[in-house]
């Protein structure tokens, strides 16, 4: 906290943000010693943020006596998400005319990825997915591109609070063959989704950085067209839509 106040932050909101991370990590639900032992922060310090939360709407203190998110946030993150969509729209455009295949967004919604925007293939077989679908990380393209991103602890730590679960023979089930599927996708830059979430379908996906949170940008579709052979094709159109994507974004 020091370090935040010399860099002219203000304390007690660095310290709300921690806090509200804190609780996330612990899977959504604490107690104020939880909190403290887990943080760093004293016990009466906690209490106090707790309740200026609490007033808002960010946390809420359960009958228990422990604290969980509060709808609040869902109100900051549905607005996020919204404008986070209209940015990416444009460029998801672009990289599903160059494609012709479905172009996404997603970005780690606490343990899961979340898509955030779409463009659809102009071929009637194409793959499709709910804008706002949460989807486990380890059997996903954009998931798998979003944790290359990430510190092979928190990898795991992801994992083992959400499961591995198989959708299909090619899913990802053990820690060890997730680590080394993510270090060849840091090494090329990009994560390969050989019909790990559907039977059938081949997704390519391009880690997505500087964002705020960590993202990724995908292109995916029937594997008879979404061919190994075009992946050099696929990932050139991916790097570009990165960084125009990058060059959107607010501040960049």
């Amino acid at each position: 906290m020091a370090a935040n106040a010399e860099t002219g932050g203000v304390q007690s909101v660095a310290r709300a943000f921690a806090l509200l991370e804190t609780l996330r990590v612990l899977g959504g639900e604490a107690g104020v010693s939880e909190l403290s032992a887990e943080g760093e922060l004293p016990a009466p310090t906690i209490h106090r943020l707790l309740q200026t939360l609490s007033t808002h709407g960010y946390v809420v203190q359960l009958p228990s006596r422990r604290y969980s998110l509060g709808p609040g946030l869902i109100r900051l993150g549905d607005g996020a998400t919204r404008r986070l969509s209209l940015w990416a729209m444009p460029v998801l455009a672009g990289l599903g005319q160059g494609s012709q295949e479905t172009a996404n967004m997603a970005i780690l919604d606490g343990d899961m990825a979340s898509y955030v925007a779409q463009v659809p293939s102009p071929h009637q077989m194409r793959m499709f997915t709910e804008v706002g679908r949460r989807v486990f990380p380890h059997a996903a393209g954009v998931g798998k591109a979003i944790l290359s991103q990430l510190p092979d602890e928190r990898v795991i730590e992801i994992v083992r609070r959400t499961g591995m679960p198989a959708y299909t023979p090619t899913t990802i089930t053990s820690e060890a063959a997730l680590l080394a599927d993510l270090q060849a996708t840091r090494q090329r830059g990009y994560a390969i989704d050989e019909g790990e979430q559907e039977v059938g379908v081949r997704c390519y996906a391009l880690p997505v950085a500087g964002l705020a949170m960590p993202a990724a940008i995908s292109v995916s579709g029937p594997e008879s067209r979404v061919t190994l052979a075009s992946v050099d094709r696929m990932v050139q159109l991916l790097r570009e839509a990165g960084a125009l994507l990058r060059a959107a974004m607010p501040g960049a």
